[in-house]
Order: structure tokens, then sequence, then C-alpha cells
């Protein structure tokens, strides 16, 4: 793991006004990683951020390792915990199950709970009514939603009123959702646009719609092209495009194919995130 590279992205992003920095995120290849490597990757961050908020990504599939490993998140300086649904013996997670399991996890955490709706990676549906009896509970203060669907998320904000917040994650998503009553976003294309990004957050508080319109225009082909449509290798190469550092995807994960590549780079270029090219002075002949 190249803790360097990681902590010189973060300076970058830090640069933005952004809320925090979530660590072990689904784009940061969190099941991927071994358990120090998590830690590790947590501790860094607290050292970096400084006083924003540091989220650790603690989601697993037994309600033991869920505790433990938001427990160990806390010890190296994690603010609050997102936790995804256990989804392997997706049969038997009824709302029940869920529910015991949540409930588990929010009384052992010492740190408050944002639960975490991702269903095209934990095909476990957090449905609104489950997540309202949830949020009743004092340390379960929010859940993101990446379920792509804006009725779902207007329905978990309905939910979630005057007790917890929600947010999004799909960046093609992020001026709907705050129009329906999301608190801001989680959005992995947050990576590789994150002043656009902040710029249409600070434009929809301000109550400029139309810029945020504009903002939300760019920043969502962005997001369907990338995060969504090549995913973790796709934003891992688009990073390395732009100036950062992605690197290499993990194994089982592949590195974009060569077509993948080349429409990576006119997604980037529609956005406007390419670096400009040098200008090559113009020769004059000697005589």
């Amino acid at each position: 793991m190249d803790l360097s590279s990681y902590e010189s992205n973060l300076r970058a992003w830090l640069a933005k006004p952004i809320a925090g920095i979530v660590a072990a995120g689904s784009t940061g290849e969190a099941p991927l990683l071994e358990r120090e490597e998590h830690l590790h990757l947590v501790e860094r961050t607290r050292e970096v951020v400084g006083e924003r908020q540091v989220i650790a990504g603690t989601g697993a599939e037994s309600t033991a390792a869920v505790i433990s490993l938001t427990a160990e998140s806390a010890s190296r300086g994690a603010d609050a915990v997102l936790v995804r649904p256990p989804a392997y013996y997706r049969p038997a997670m009824t709302p029940e199950a869920l529910r015991e399991h949540f409930l588990a996890v929010a009384d052992a955490s010492p740190i408050p709970v944002i639960l975490y709706n991702i269903p095209v990676f934990a095909p476990v549906h957090l449905d609104p009514g489950l997540v309202g009896r949830l949020v009743e509970h004092e340390n379960i203060v929010g859940i993101k939603d990446s379920s792509g669907d804006i009725e779902n998320l207007g329905a978990l904000a309905e939910a979630c009123e005057g007790r917890a917040r929600v947010v999004v994650g799909s960046g093609a998503l992020l001026y709907s959702a705050l129009e329906l009553g999301a608190v801001g976003g989680i959005v992995g294309v947050g990576l590789l646009a994150i002043g656009p990004v902040c710029e249409l957050f600070s434009a929809w508080q301000t109550g400029d719609g139309p810029r945020a319109g504009r903002l939300q225009e760019r920043v969502g082909p962005l997001h369907n092209g990338v995060v969504k449509g090549l995913g973790v290798p796709g934003v891992k190469a688009a990073l390395d495009r732009i100036g950062l550092v992605g690197g290499p995807p993990r194994p089982p994960l592949r590195p974009l194919s060569a077509k993948k590549q080349q429409e990576l780079e006119t997604i980037l270029e529609r956005a406007e995130l390419l670096p400009a090219q040098p200008e090559h002075p113009v020769q004059t002949p000697t005589v």
C-alpha cells in the first residue's frame, strides 16, 4: 500500500472545502484490504486530515467482525464508521436480522454509525421502513444511499427526518438529492472533480439553482462514465491521468483495456479534466 501517494492525494483534496474523508470506502477497494492495511489507512488519514472528519468503512459479513473493526478504527482516529449490510447469506438477511445486526454494532460502537445502502455491491436493500426504525438508536446518525434511485433517497430522507441525516453516493444525483433533503454527498466522482463538486454544493447552499444545475451537467456524465461505467480500475486510471496517483487496481480487479482507456480519455477530455498540453515553440529555420 502506497501511503505516501495516498497522503499526496489527500492534501490535494483537502485544498477544497470538503467536510472530511472516507477511508476504506467502496472506491478505495475496502474489501481487498488486509485488516492492518485498513487500520494504517485510517491512522494516516487522521494524521493528515487534521480537524476535519474521518469516516472509516467497517462493513463485514459477521456482526462480530464489524464490531471489532469499528472499535479498532475508532482507536486509530476515526470519527464515525460507514457500515454496509452483510450480504453473503442474502436469503437470511431479513429485516429483523439486519435490525439486530445494526443495533448490535451501534450498541458496541464507541463512535457514531452511518448505514450504507449500496445494493450494487452488497445486494441487501436497506428499506426506508427499516432505516426509520434503526435511526431511533441514538448512535445511528445517518445513511449513505448509493442505490442510484432518487425516489428511494427521497423516502429515506422522509424516514430519517429530524432524527438522522441522509447523504447521497451517486454523483449523478447530487443536486436532485440535495433538493430532496440530503445534507450532502459522499461521492466517488469527487476524487476526480473535487472543485466542481464543491462548487455545486456551494451553489445549492446559496440558492443559485441555475449554477448548481450547470455544474451537475458537468459532474453527472463523469460519474456515469467513470465511477459507474468503468468502476475502480477506471477511477484509478483517471487519477493517474489528471495528475494524482491511482496506480493499478488490486487483483482480482484488472486494469483497463486499451479500448476502455481510450473511452476514459474521451470522458476526461469532455469534463475538461485533462492537464493542459505544453505549447511547443515555433522554430524558424536558420539561413
